[in-house]
């Protein structure tokens, strides 16, 4: 069986996307979702913004304060690379980055809603499970996201160096 890529590095250095249509107009409302949830107080969130001291609720928020705005700021840039390239045949490696990013947030926030353990995969997702198709985009913004990550690491040499 031939191996399926939607994201590789080219001799230039760039990274070809080859995401299909389809996959294309499922990604392409997902970070204005994420956008407007980052608004909010939604408890989805917390894999984002976990508490640095979940036992001292003033050293927390302390905490909190100093840091939230600019890990929203990023998250927030990573959301509008995302939006911005997603038509994009190829990216250099600052907008690759940024699709990791956002990614990974979307898939925290989605694995926090579905409350996904290792364990929730030992079986099949049943088909008349209402979170199906969340779980199958689940699934799916993993293996994109594992295809961003070799994507990216086919740079590096082993001693981790820029190659």
């Amino acid at each position: 069986m031939r191996h399926e890529w939607r994201v590789r590095r080219t001799r230039r250095g760039d990274f070809q996307l080859r995401i299909p249509a389809q996959e294309r107009e499922v990604l392409r409302g997902l970070p204005g979702q994420l956008r407007a949830l980052l608004g909010t107080d939604d408890p989805a969130l917390e894999r984002l913004f976990p508490p640095a001291y979940p036992d001292d609720p003033d050293r927390d928020a302390e905490y909190a304060e100093m840091v939230r705005a600019d890990l929203l700021a990023g998250r927030l840039s990573s959301l509008q690379v995302m939006e911005a390239t997603l038509e994009a045949t190829r990216l250099d490696e600052e907008q690759l980055t940024a699709w990791l990013g956002a990614l990974n947030d979307l898939r925290l926030v989605l694995g926090t809603r579905l409350d996904v353990t290792e364990e929730l995969y030992d079986a099949p997702i049943a088909e008349d499970d209402p979170n199906a198709p969340a779980h199958t985009l689940y699934l799916y913004l993993g293996w994109l996201q594992e295809q961003v990550v070799e994507a990216l690491a086919a740079g590096l040499d082993p001693a981790g160096s820029e190659g």
